[in-house]
């Protein structure tokens, strides 16, 4: 059943022959129901252009025109899919705009500085670059960031890592990255069996806002320390930091050699890394 005067999903999926690609990482997500409630995870999207990343068919952009937002950017690599984008374009005129390309070699932060208002990037990204991309946006060189939220679809497990904290078994260098400059959780989840095909795992619909101020680091610094860190968690710190400083730097953040990654808080990872 169709929600907003255009064909249902499966129909426009067989009648233009879009059947996933696991190359792409595709997954679809046809229920209009369970789109238009990743739609609604995002807030209000009255006012803002929205940056949506692997569209496929439609489905979550029609949701998001759907539920006000005043202009969608969507971004497709896959040519198979744009005759349906297009069907979309000619229903919502002036409020889609479809960019044939691949996100990865995107310049996000341009495609936003001609929005005129805030941009909010709301995709149920490919798996195969999901956790990539949300890199490259949590990193990005000024903050506050082009974004003013994200509303990210990923693996569940990947999603817990984002929102993991000190002492949680899923916490590492993502969460670390993600909670110095961002507050996320989960909004909720969602079966394989919602899903076509179905993956052989459960999803996740990530919320992220930016934090106004971060504590001031150099991202490369905390990357490299979080790298150095994680890349032998079970060690104790003096000796997984020992190729970076490992002793002098624990000393002069004030924190205790016996520790292992897993029990750092984000404030101490940051002391680490100012000291690099």
């Amino acid at each position: 059943m169709s929600l907003d005067g255009l064909p249902p999903l499966r129909e426009v999926i067989e009648r233009h022959d879009l059947r996933a690609r696991k190359s792409l990482g595709q997954n679809f997500l046809l229920d209009l129901n369970l789109t238009g409630k990743v739609a609604r995870a995002a807030g209000e999207l009255g006012g803002a252009t929205v940056i949506e990343v692997g569209p496929g068919p439609g489905g979550l952009t029609r949701a998001l025109l759907a539920h006000g937002a005043a202009r969608v950017v969507a971004i497709e690599r896959d040519e198979r899919c744009l005759g349906a984008l297009a069907e979309i374009t000619a229903h919502h005129p002036g409020r889609l705009e479809v960019i044939s390309g691949d996100a990865m070699r995107t310049d996000f932060a341009a495609l936003a500085a001609q929005a005129g208002g805030p941009v909010k990037i709301v995709a149920n990204l490919p798996y195969n670059i999901g956790t990539e991309l949300l890199l490259r946006w949590l990193t990005v060189p000024s903050w506050p960031p082009f974004w003013a939220s994200m509303t990210l679809m990923f693996q569940k497990e990947v999603a817990q890592r984002i929102v993991a904290r000190p002492g949680d078994d899923a916490y590492g260098r993502l969460g670390v990255l993600a909670g110095w400059r961002t507050r996320a959780r989960i909004a909720f989840d969602l079966p394989p069996q919602a899903f076509t095909p179905p993956p052989k795992v459960t999803s996740s619909v990530v919320h992220i806002v930016p934090r106004e101020t971060p504590l001031p680091v150099e991202e490369r610094k905390l990357a490299r320390v979080t790298e150095a860190a994680f890349g032998q968690r079970r060690k104790m710190l003096r000796q997984s930091l020992k190729a970076i400083g490992g002793e002098r730097l624990l000393a002069e953040a004030g924190i205790d050699g016996t520790r292992r990654a897993e029990t750092l808080s984000i404030e101490e990872f940051v002391a680490l890394a100012t000291r690099l």
